[in-house]
Protein backbone atom coordinates (compact mmCIF):
# COMPACT_ATOMS: atom_id res chain seq x y z
CA UNK A 1 0.00 0.00 0.00
CA UNK A 2 1.64 3.29 -1.07
CA UNK A 3 0.34 6.37 0.90
CA UNK A 4 0.50 9.73 -0.13
CA UNK A 5 1.74 12.75 2.43
CA UNK A 6 2.97 17.08 2.14
CA UNK A 7 4.98 18.26 4.74
CA UNK A 8 6.06 21.79 5.20
CA UNK A 9 9.54 22.51 4.93
CA UNK A 10 11.33 25.82 4.80
CA UNK A 11 8.23 27.24 3.37
CA UNK A 12 7.01 24.83 1.19
CA UNK A 13 5.05 21.95 0.76
CA UNK A 14 6.77 18.93 -0.29
CA UNK A 15 4.74 15.83 -1.42
CA UNK A 16 5.88 12.59 -1.17
CA UNK A 17 4.70 8.72 -1.08
CA UNK A 18 5.61 5.98 1.27
CA UNK A 19 5.56 2.42 1.25
CA UNK A 20 6.68 -0.50 3.33
CA UNK A 21 7.27 -1.83 6.75
CA UNK A 22 6.75 1.46 9.22
CA UNK A 23 9.70 -0.15 11.26
CA UNK A 24 12.25 -1.15 8.19
CA UNK A 25 15.51 0.71 7.09
CA UNK A 26 14.59 3.77 5.57
CA UNK A 27 15.37 4.60 1.73
CA UNK A 28 14.24 7.75 -0.10
CA UNK A 29 13.96 8.18 -3.85
CA UNK A 30 15.22 11.32 -5.53
CA UNK A 31 13.86 11.46 -9.48
CA UNK A 32 15.46 13.47 -12.41
CA UNK A 33 14.24 16.36 -13.83
CA UNK A 34 10.77 16.66 -15.12
CA UNK A 35 10.05 13.35 -13.94
CA UNK A 36 8.35 12.94 -9.75
CA UNK A 37 8.02 10.36 -7.36
CA UNK A 38 5.25 8.27 -9.83
CA UNK A 39 8.81 7.97 -11.63
CA UNK A 40 9.56 5.13 -9.05
CA UNK A 41 6.93 2.88 -9.26
CA UNK A 42 8.30 -0.21 -11.13
CA UNK A 43 10.53 -0.59 -8.51
CA UNK A 44 8.92 1.02 -5.64
CA UNK A 45 7.04 -2.22 -4.39
CA UNK A 46 10.30 -4.40 -4.72
CA UNK A 47 12.32 -1.79 -2.46
CA UNK A 48 9.14 -2.14 0.22
CA UNK A 49 9.54 -5.24 0.24
CA UNK A 50 12.26 -5.15 3.23
CA UNK A 51 12.89 -1.32 3.20
CA UNK A 52 10.65 1.87 4.45
CA UNK A 53 10.56 3.90 1.25
CA UNK A 54 9.86 7.26 0.80
CA UNK A 55 9.83 8.99 -2.83
CA UNK A 56 9.63 12.63 -2.98
CA UNK A 57 8.26 14.88 -5.70
CA UNK A 58 11.21 17.57 -5.36
CA UNK A 59 10.41 21.33 -5.55
CA UNK A 60 8.96 22.60 -8.77
CA UNK A 61 7.85 19.00 -9.60
CA UNK A 62 4.73 16.81 -9.06
CA UNK A 63 2.01 17.82 -6.16
CA UNK A 64 4.80 19.62 -4.55
CA UNK A 65 4.94 23.30 -4.54
CA UNK A 66 6.12 25.19 -7.96
CA UNK A 67 7.73 28.47 -5.93
CA UNK A 68 9.73 29.51 -8.93
CA UNK A 69 12.91 29.62 -7.24
CA UNK A 70 14.98 26.53 -8.16
CA UNK A 71 18.58 25.53 -7.75
CA UNK A 72 20.43 21.86 -6.99
CA UNK A 73 21.20 23.67 -3.65
CA UNK A 74 18.44 24.72 -2.40
CA UNK A 75 16.77 20.84 -3.25
CA UNK A 76 19.74 19.62 -1.34
CA UNK A 77 18.12 21.84 1.50
CA UNK A 78 14.57 20.74 1.24
CA UNK A 79 15.59 17.13 1.41
CA UNK A 80 17.28 17.55 4.34
CA UNK A 81 14.67 20.09 6.01
CA UNK A 82 12.47 16.67 4.67
CA UNK A 83 14.70 14.27 6.65
CA UNK A 84 14.53 16.47 9.80
CA UNK A 85 10.35 16.75 9.86
CA UNK A 86 10.30 12.75 9.13
CA UNK A 87 12.60 12.53 12.47
CA UNK A 88 14.59 10.38 9.94
CA UNK A 89 18.19 10.87 11.48
CA UNK A 90 20.16 8.23 8.81
CA UNK A 91 18.59 7.05 5.50
CA UNK A 92 20.03 5.88 2.43
CA UNK A 93 19.24 7.35 -0.67
CA UNK A 94 18.72 6.39 -4.17
CA UNK A 95 18.57 9.79 -7.26
CA UNK A 96 18.51 9.02 -10.36
CA UNK A 97 20.30 11.83 -13.13
CA UNK A 98 19.66 15.28 -11.50
CA UNK A 99 18.25 13.42 -8.07
CA UNK A 100 21.77 11.92 -8.08
CA UNK A 101 23.50 14.94 -7.88
CA UNK A 102 21.24 16.25 -5.38
CA UNK A 103 21.87 13.13 -3.78
CA UNK A 104 25.55 13.58 -3.95
CA UNK A 105 25.76 17.48 -2.77
CA UNK A 106 24.08 15.76 0.28
CA UNK A 107 26.04 13.30 0.94
CA UNK A 108 29.21 15.13 0.85
CA UNK A 109 27.74 17.88 2.82
CA UNK A 110 25.81 16.04 5.35
CA UNK A 111 27.75 12.63 5.76
CA UNK A 112 26.70 11.68 8.64
CA UNK A 113 22.66 11.62 7.13
CA UNK A 114 23.95 9.10 4.51
CA UNK A 115 24.57 5.09 5.57
CA UNK A 116 24.34 4.25 1.53
CA UNK A 117 24.24 6.11 -1.74
CA UNK A 118 22.86 4.94 -4.89
CA UNK A 119 23.68 7.20 -8.17
CA UNK A 120 21.75 5.91 -11.11
CA UNK A 121 23.55 7.48 -14.42
CA UNK A 122 24.25 10.55 -12.77
CA UNK A 123 27.21 12.68 -14.49
CA UNK A 124 30.51 13.46 -13.23
CA UNK A 125 30.31 17.84 -12.11
CA UNK A 126 32.23 19.41 -14.82
CA UNK A 127 31.20 22.09 -17.32
CA UNK A 128 29.93 20.38 -20.52
CA UNK A 129 28.83 22.36 -23.93
CA UNK A 130 25.19 23.83 -22.84
CA UNK A 131 22.14 23.62 -25.26
CA UNK A 132 18.85 25.43 -25.40
CA UNK A 133 15.69 22.88 -24.62
CA UNK A 134 12.64 23.24 -25.94
CA UNK A 135 9.39 23.17 -23.95
CA UNK A 136 7.04 20.97 -24.74
CA UNK A 137 3.55 21.79 -25.66
CA UNK A 138 0.75 21.23 -23.08
CA UNK A 139 0.29 20.89 -19.35
CA UNK A 140 3.14 19.74 -17.88
CA UNK A 141 3.48 17.73 -14.42
CA UNK A 142 6.63 20.63 -13.45
CA UNK A 143 7.35 23.92 -13.31
CA UNK A 144 9.39 24.68 -16.76
CA UNK A 145 11.64 27.54 -15.16
CA UNK A 146 13.08 24.70 -12.90
CA UNK A 147 14.17 23.50 -16.69
CA UNK A 148 16.55 26.14 -17.22
CA UNK A 149 17.90 26.86 -13.64
CA UNK A 150 18.74 23.36 -13.37
CA UNK A 151 20.41 22.74 -16.96
CA UNK A 152 22.76 25.95 -16.16
CA UNK A 153 24.04 23.96 -12.98
CA UNK A 154 24.98 21.17 -14.79
CA UNK A 155 26.38 22.75 -17.65
CA UNK A 156 28.63 24.67 -15.39
CA UNK A 157 28.76 23.46 -11.98
CA UNK A 158 30.42 24.45 -9.31
CA UNK A 159 33.69 23.81 -9.17
CA UNK A 160 33.31 22.71 -5.06
CA UNK A 161 30.83 19.66 -6.00
CA UNK A 162 33.87 17.86 -7.85
CA UNK A 163 36.05 18.40 -5.16
CA UNK A 164 33.17 17.11 -2.56
CA UNK A 165 32.84 13.76 -3.53
CA UNK A 166 36.29 12.95 -2.08
CA UNK A 167 34.26 13.88 1.35
CA UNK A 168 31.87 11.61 0.52
CA UNK A 169 31.54 8.97 3.38
CA UNK A 170 28.56 6.59 2.61
CA UNK A 171 28.84 3.40 1.32
CA UNK A 172 27.75 4.11 -2.66
CA UNK A 173 26.85 2.44 -5.70
CA UNK A 174 27.07 3.67 -9.14
CA UNK A 175 24.57 2.27 -11.44
CA UNK A 176 25.47 3.14 -15.15
CA UNK A 177 23.46 2.81 -18.16
CA UNK A 178 26.27 2.32 -20.75
CA UNK A 179 27.22 3.38 -23.82
CA UNK A 180 22.84 3.90 -24.87
CA UNK A 181 22.74 6.94 -22.44
CA UNK A 182 23.07 10.07 -23.74
CA UNK A 183 24.75 10.80 -20.23
CA UNK A 184 29.03 10.45 -20.62
CA UNK A 185 30.11 7.32 -19.44
CA UNK A 186 33.70 8.21 -18.79
CA UNK A 187 31.80 10.78 -16.66
CA UNK A 188 29.75 8.40 -14.71
CA UNK A 189 33.38 6.14 -14.19
CA UNK A 190 35.15 9.39 -13.16
CA UNK A 191 32.61 10.02 -10.57
CA UNK A 192 32.75 6.61 -9.11
CA UNK A 193 36.23 7.06 -9.02
CA UNK A 194 36.17 10.05 -6.98
CA UNK A 195 34.00 8.72 -4.13
CA UNK A 196 36.30 7.21 -1.74
CA UNK A 197 35.69 3.16 -2.61
CA UNK A 198 32.79 3.81 -4.65
CA UNK A 199 31.75 0.60 -6.62
CA UNK A 200 30.04 0.47 -10.20
CA UNK A 201 27.65 -1.44 -11.93
CA UNK A 202 26.86 -0.95 -15.65
CA UNK A 203 23.28 -2.60 -17.03
CA UNK A 204 23.62 -1.44 -20.22
CA UNK A 205 20.12 0.18 -21.10
CA UNK A 206 20.40 3.68 -21.81
CA UNK A 207 19.70 6.56 -18.86
CA UNK A 208 16.68 5.32 -17.84
CA UNK A 209 17.99 1.96 -15.72
CA UNK A 210 15.29 1.40 -13.23
CA UNK A 211 12.33 1.90 -15.88
CA UNK A 212 13.97 -0.36 -18.73
CA UNK A 213 14.77 -3.42 -16.63
CA UNK A 214 13.07 -2.51 -12.92
CA UNK A 215 13.80 -6.23 -11.86
CA UNK A 216 17.70 -5.87 -12.50
CA UNK A 217 18.06 -2.25 -11.32
CA UNK A 218 16.50 -3.30 -8.04
CA UNK A 219 18.44 -6.55 -7.70
CA UNK A 220 21.47 -4.84 -8.11
CA UNK A 221 20.30 -2.30 -5.33
CA UNK A 222 19.21 -5.28 -2.79
CA UNK A 223 22.60 -6.90 -3.01
CA UNK A 224 24.06 -3.75 -2.29
CA UNK A 225 21.68 -2.51 0.82
CA UNK A 226 21.75 -5.09 3.72
CA UNK A 227 18.89 -6.39 4.49
CA UNK A 228 19.40 -5.27 8.91
CA UNK A 229 21.33 -1.61 9.89
CA UNK A 230 21.97 -0.31 12.98
CA UNK A 231 19.29 2.92 11.27
CA UNK A 232 16.51 4.80 13.33
CA UNK A 233 13.46 3.19 11.94
CA UNK A 234 11.12 5.27 10.21
CA UNK A 235 8.61 7.20 11.91
CA UNK A 236 4.88 6.14 10.53
CA UNK A 237 4.16 9.03 8.69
Amino acid sequence: MIDHHLVEVGGIRLAYRVSGPPAAPPVVLLHALGEDATDWEPVVPLLARSRRVYALDLRGHGRSDWPGDYSLELMRADVLRFLDALGLDRVDLIGHSMGGIVAYLLAQDHPQRVTRLVLEDVPVPRPREPNTPTRPDGNLTFDWETVPAVRRQIDQPDPRWLEGLSRITAETLVVAGGPRSHVSQDGVAELARRIPGALMVTIPVGHLVHHAVPEAFTEVVAEFLPTEESVRPARQS
